[in-house]
């Protein structure tokens, strides 16, 4: 059965996301959009996965628990879990690993932490779209530790992807999937070896992808042992 999904979503907590970006309007837009799989991946913290998760359960969405890393490399990378407590202990080490470079909201955007209602609980200070204090390997060895995985997010973009960062795929990484942007090229020999994502990267709620990307899967269930999380 194919199963819509989008594993790239930013929320209003990260900088850059746009205020709409509740949790309650990114699911029920999913859910319009006939995605049955979602994962909010916020900048370097998985505060608004909670609320997220909550929602999603409620209107039969499966919500992947992940978060989008920036690298000591400046490298963005994608990492999932299996379980909502995995990604939130995960975070916290991210989020407590930046500088302490304070978000100034009118130049960065507000970092807002919500409940299931859509209500503001809290901000985070440390601006999120700083670097994180962990190398690429040591994102890669952290995810598998808390019963995840990473992946290279957007590897074709030019700011931030692996391949104009890094300028080359690692091979000491243990990596089985990437992500590619569809608004840039790549050739197809580099990615040949790997799964592919085709994710949004939305910020705004226009941006979350339509019912276009799918997986085959017996059930949503299974989108873990897909993403090789065990």
């Amino acid at each position: 059965m194919k199963y819509f999904y989008d594993l790239h979503i930013h929320s209003d907590l990260s900088p850059c996301g746009n205020a709409d970006m509740t949790p309650n309007n990114i699911a029920n837009m999913s859910y319009i959009k006939g995605l049955n799989i979602i994962s909010v991946t916020d900048h370097n913290t998985t505060e608004n996965l909670p609320a997220v998760s909550e929602v999603c359960e409620k209107i039969g969405i499966t919500a992947v628990p992940g978060i989008e890393v920036t690298t000591k490399e400046e490298v963005h990378a994608l990492c999932y879990f299996r379980t909502l407590n995995d990604a939130m202990l995960f975070g916290k080490i991210i989020y407590d690993s930046l500088p302490d470079i304070k978000n100034i909201p009118s130049i960065f955007g507000h970092q807002n932490i919500y409940n299931s209602q859509d209500e503001v609980t809290g901000i985070l200070d440390k601006l999120l779209i700083s670097a994180s204090g962990f190398s690429l390997n040591e994102i890669d060895r952290m995810s598998e530790e808390y019963h995840g995985v990473m992946i290279p997010a957007h590897i074709n973009k030019k700011t931030n992807g692996i391949l104009e960062t890094l300028g080359f795929m690692p091979t000491d990484l243990s990596i089985k999937i990437v992500e590619i942007f569809h608004k840039e090229k790549i050739d197809e020999y580099l990615i040949k070896a790997y799964k592919v994502l085709k994710n949004s990267d939305a910020h705004i709620l226009t941006n979350i992808s339509e019912a276009e990307n799918s997986i085959e899967l017996d059930d949503a269930e299974k989108i873990y042992d897909y993403l090789n999380i065990y």
